[in-house]
């Protein structure tokens, strides 16, 4: 798995690759709650080159979203497809994010 992570003036932009397990989830959930505290409320996930996400990884973005959500920022997530856009359908995290192509 791949994390990059590119702040662009009040976005954070964060390019997830691979797969995303358990392990992966927490690191990613360290840095992003560090940009949190630093003060980015506004996160953008480009998640097209995602090709699986356990469920650490989705409550990781639930947990930033609602963090988010607190100070006044959203989360946007661009690119789903095959098999991670099907866990966002079945798990009705499409109706909770901002979903673009």
């Amino acid at each position: 798995m791949a994390i990059e992570i590119n702040v662009q003036q009040n976005e954070v932009h964060v390019l997830l690759e691979g797969k995303i397990y358990v392990e992966d989830a927490a690191v990613l959930r360290e840095k992003l709650l560090e940009l949190l505290e630093q003060g980015q409320s506004r996160f953008v996930f480009h998640l097209h080159n995602l090709s699986y996400i356990d469920s650490s990884g989705l409550g990781v973005l639930v947990a930033i979203h609602k963090k988010a959500l607190e100070r006044n920022g959203k989360i946007v997530v661009k690119g789903l497809q095959g098999a991670v856009k099907e866990l966002f359908l079945l798990t009705r995290l499409n109706k909770v994010f901002e979903i673009l192509d």
